[in-house]
């Protein structure tokens, strides 16, 4: 081989792979933009699984999402975890991230609505009328009442202040066994590990090792409303769309499948 060519090959050998090199970056850009991350509290994952799949079957975007108390959500997002979108369970919790300025206001809409009841481990337990001054002590006996942690977790919290109203927090303070986030709540009492337990209606739908013995007054507890909102530091422009599909009525059947009510 002549030099001349010999040195030609190795130059374009080279522009070549500095190309290269050059593209990947944009290519790894253009791929990442095809996927959102989301943060939302664990009660939405069967509902939100089957809204997700739709999504991806209409946009080929994929949505991640990461499933969790929304406590503990939010303050990953205030920590600046790489989240686009985050679903609470309640308000409180978009309330404190967006005090923080870590979601983007004007992105903020109220999307799904709730239950709270009273769930039991076997079918034969009775149906209990939830009502004032109710024994709830006697029912759950030496057992345990699992509930999501009364001081952090939404549906702890919503719980606690239904027991209170109902005259009935005293009695059962000393047999909760909080837990980490509803699913957790749910999990013991589907395992038998706790006799009864407070949680959503849609988890208790969701599970069949457990029954719905009760359910609580809508006027003994904050209404349970599930804020959603773009985080402030996404780079995603999926986000708004994405947001704009879960209010769509496409996604609406599927969350009412689930037992959620819709907020418009």
């Amino acid at each position: 081989m002549r030099p001349v060519r010999r040195t030609f090959l190795k130059s374009f050998g080279a522009a070549l792979a500095g190309m290269c090199l050059a593209i990947l970056p944009l290519a790894s850009n253009a791929f990442a933009e095809d996927k959102i991350t989301v943060f939302a509290a664990a009660s939405l994952k069967n509902a939100l699984d089957m809204v997700n799949a739709e999504w991806q079957k209409e946009t080929g975007n994929e949505a991640i999402v990461s499933y969790a108390a929304s406590s503990a959500l939010a303050k990953q997002v205030e920590a600046g975890a790489p989240a686009d979108v985050f679903i609470s369970a309640d308000q409180a919790w978009m309330d404190y991230l967006a005090e923080s300025r870590r979601i983007r206001q004007d992105s903020r809409a109220n999307l799904l609505g709730n239950q709270l009841v009273l769930v039991g481990a076997s079918d034969n337990m009775a149906a209990v009328n939830i009502r004032q001054g109710f024994d709830l002590a006697t029912l759950v006996g030496d057992g345990k009442l699992a509930m999501g942690a009364v001081d952090s977790v939404p549906a702890g919290k919503y719980g606690k202040a239904a027991l209170e109203k109902l005259g009935v927090w005293s009695s059962v303070e000393a047999k909760i066994a909080g837990a980490e986030n509803v699913r957790a709540a749910l999990l013991l009492v589907s395992r038998g590990e706790a006799p009864y337990g407070i949680v959503y209606r849609t988890d208790a739908i969701a599970d069949p090792g457990v029954r719905i013995v009760g359910t609580f007054p809508e006027d003994s507890h904050p209404a349970i409303v599930y804020p959603i909102a773009v985080t402030a530091d996404s780079k995603s422009p999926a986000a708004a769309a994405y947001i704009a599909f879960i209010r769509s009525d496409a996604a609406a059947a599927l969350f009412e499948a689930q037992g959620f009510t819709l907020l418009k």
